[in-house]
């Protein structure tokens, strides 16, 4: 491409001499380096070749789809970007750990080639997530994501069922509430270790739609809930403290917040504060994402 970039310079200027028409010459310079950037970037950004989606993502995909065509909307076509961008997020979140602390699941951590970004309750920067797919993939538009942490084994079923069980989740993929102004037209997900990620846009993808993957090793993350332990317990975690004091202020504020429940648990030295606790994980996934905003960055712990 840079040989024939040139040749074309060449034939061009030349045309632009006899003419004598310099100023023109200078304009046509500048759209063929401007469409060269662009090349460039676009190139940076493409999807690897071997990029897939398991069995179990598909079906999952699906399964978003029937939930849109319970509520009389048109399916979304699966993008292959936003599949990726999906799955970029999941193993950041999982290997890098950027939800700690006070950033929820929506942040990015500074371990990838992609800004990064804490999201928490008290900033509010949509852009670095609505941002992602023009940064990572040929997608040229925003993107939605809806981010969910699973404490423990999980299957298809138990994520449509969480996701049922909120209305702020079935908001966003019927476009309803605080979504109702958007009109999806694609979508794209993963599943990764504790963390499922689920995107929307409201451009069609340029990209071919995603391959399968021949192997099923992404689908041994995504196990069914029935097998765990009935007599394990699961505490909702909001919180941990170095001492008595500060952890004891927090529980007298959670009790205040009506979550009578409520409690500290001590552990390596460190004092954690529980909202509630749960003989499956399925009830406290269910009440995590019931959670009001401001204690949105609870997290599970099995003991």
């Amino acid at each position: 491409f840079a040989v024939h970039f040139f040749l074309i310079l060449l034939l061009v200027h030349k045309a632009m001499v006899t003419l004598r028409s310099k100023y023109l010459f200078v304009h046509i310079i500048t759209f063929f380096v401007v469409m060269l950037i662009s090349m460039v970037v676009a190139a940076q950004n493409k999807i690897p070749d071997d990029f897939c989606l398991s069995n179990n993502e598909l079906n999952l995909f699906d399964a978003i789809n029937q939930i849109r065509a319970d509520y009389d909307k048109d399916p979304v076509e699966l993008s292959a970007s936003l599949s990726y961008v999906a799955s970029l997020h999941v193993d950041d979140l999982y290997n890098n750990h950027p939800d700690t602390s006070i950033c929820n699941t929506s942040s990015w951590s500074d371990q990838g080639d992609w800004t990064p970004c804490c999201h928490n309750s008290y900033v509010y920067d949509p852009d670095c997530m609505w941002e992602k797919p023009n940064e990572l993939t040929p997608y040229r538009y925003r993107g939605y994501e809806l981010v969910t942490f699973f404490g423990d084994y999980f299957n298809n079923d138990s994520i449509i069922n969480i996701w049922a069980d909120s209305r702020e989740v079935i908001d966003m993929i019927i476009t309803r509430g605080s979504y109702e102004k958007k009109k999806w037209v694609c979508g794209g997900l993963a599943i990764g270790t504790n963390y499922v990620s689920l995107w929307f846009g409201q451009r069609a993808d340029s990209q071919d739609s995603p391959n399968i993957c021949e192997d099923e090793v992404r689908d041994t993350t995504a196990m069914a809930i029935d097998s765990i332990s009935k007599s394990d317990e699961y505490y909702l975690i909001f919180g941990s403290f170095n001492d008595s004091h500060s952890a004891k202020e927090a529980l007298r504020k959670a009790r205040n917040d009506n979550f009578v429940n409520a409690n500290l648990i001590k552990e390596n030295n460190r004092i954690r504060l529980y909202l509630n606790k749960f003989d499956n994980l399925k009830e406290a996934m269910y009440a995590k994402q019931q959670l009001q905003f401001n204690y949105r960055d609870a997290w599970i712990l099995k003991d």
